[in-house]
């Protein structure tokens, strides 16, 4: 009966080479089940993880605005969550057709931005 499953990578070590794999083997067989990807990620290597999950299928997407947020064990301090506004920006390059209150997620941009400099 499970309907959703979110693969997630929570220290930041994938690659694309792991994430093409999973979710191009994962997804066909299971249509029945909706395929996500929570990716930690360092300010350096964040699009090619993102592009890996959705050229193989991938339409579910955890993030954090302004990348907050991370798992303390992970080795790196660069290491963090998936940055929101980093993924919009790529589902814009692609014409992803996001359905996306773009003034909401400004809003909250900044005031992340004066919650956490």
């Amino acid at each position: 009966g499970i309907k959703i499953l979110s693969l997630s990578d929570t220290i930041g070590v994938s690659n694309p080479q792991s994430i093409s794999y999973l979710f191009s083997n994962l997804i066909p067989p299971y249509p029945d089940v909706e395929f996500g990807a929570h990716l930690h990620t360092q300010p350096h290597n964040w699009k090619e993880k993102v592009k890996a999950a959705y050229e193989n299928g991938c339409l579910r997407y955890d993030g954090a605005l302004k990348g907050y947020g991370g798992c303390p064990m992970a080795k790196d301090d660069l290491t963090g969550n998936m940055p929101t506004e980093n993924m919009v920006q790529y589902f814009d390059e692609v014409n992803a057709g996001l359905h996306l209150d773009r003034e909401s997620l400004n809003k909250g941009l900044q005031m992340a931005a004066e919650v956490l400099p």
